[in-house]
């Protein structure tokens, strides 16, 4: 509880200072900005880290390895891949058919990564994170050469490079589908544990092991898609934050799903804020900070002991 409150009160006072950080002042008639822009983007940082950090945590349980998430598992390159295809195809295409495609996309690369997973030996578990890079690389180069072949290098970059600075009321609702998301991944929360067990397990204690896996597939191919096509790929958050949380609470999903999501709607937030500081008026991408924390902190954990029993 003490944690839980903690973390509340971190998060409220990360959206006050997100609110009123930035370089246009919010007196007088700049008070419009707070409301278009300033809580639009605090908004899809919170919403954002959330959903990519339960999608991590849904994939580590599908993969049964601790070293995955989305943007290591193909499964952000697919949908960057599919976000590409739908814009040679339908330059035109409303936002919700990109969505579309990109999720059908990651849906396809996420089952593939699987499908490899199931294949490698299980007594070396740093093959799953190293395969999932490869695999991620290789979708990630048809992508780029795809992009080189149309003129879409410039898109593909600002698709791919996850920022919040275009971020303005009217341009982030479809994140509150990955919201949305995590929260139904919350009431399955028990099956996913249970398919972190293993298939044989998971059938001998009643599950239906296909129909949690199809479901678990589903929200991280949406979760994936919809914050690509939004704001463009976020790494490390579905890998640093459900391993910290584990080490500290455990493993049980009914218990630590909401931290989880808090920890990385904070984690997001801060690093969009630091963004925004660290060369004021200027802005680094949120992606860019990320990658630099998120790799520091996965070799902690790589090399760390967990302090749960």
């Amino acid at each position: 509880m003490a944690a839980k409150s903690g973390i509340i009160a971190i998060l409220t006072g990360l959206t006050l200072v997100s609110c009123f950080t930035g370089v246009s002042s919010l007196s007088g008639d700049g008070l419009w900005l707070l409301f278009y822009s300033r809580l639009p983007r605090t908004a899809a940082a919170l919403l954002a880290g959330a959903s990519l950090a339960v999608a991590g945590v849904i994939m580590q349980m599908l993969s049964r390895n601790k070293f995955v998430e989305p943007s290591t598992a193909g499964t952000a390159q697919a949908a960057a891949f599919g976000l590409v295809v739908i814009t040679l195809l339908a330059p035109g295409a409303a936002l919700w058919a990109k969505m579309g495609a990109a999720t059908v996309t990651a849906l396809i690369g996420t089952a593939g990564f699987l499908a490899l997973v199931r294949r490698l030996p299980p007594h070396d578990p740093m093959l799953v994170p190293l395969t999932g890079i490869v695999y991620g690389g290789i979708i990630g180069a048809a992508t780029t050469f795809l992009a080189y072949e149309r003129d879409l290098l410039q898109y593909l970059d600002i698709w791919i490079n996850g920022e919040f600075s275009g971020v303005m009321l009217g341009r982030y609702e479809f994140l509150w589908i990955a919201g949305i998301l995590a929260g139904v991944a919350y009431l399955y929360a028990d099956r996913f544990t249970i398919v972190g067990l293993g298939e044989d397990a998971a059938k001998s204690l009643g599950l239906n092991h296909k129909q949690a896996m199809i479901t678990g597939l589903s929200i991280v191919a949406v979760i994936s898609a919809v914050t690509t096509v939004s704001i463009g790929m976020i790494p490390f958050v579905g890998l640093v934050v459900p391993n910290i949380v584990a080490r500290i609470y455990g493993e049980n999903l009914r218990q630590t799903l909401p931290i989880v999501a808090a920890s990385g709607a904070g984690l997001v937030l801060a690093c969009d804020i630091l963004g925004r500081v660290i060369r004021y008026p200027f802005e680094i991408p949120v992606g860019t900070i990320l990658g630099v924390i998120g790799a520091a902190a996965f070799l902690w954990i790589l090399h760390g002991r967990a302090r749960h029993g």
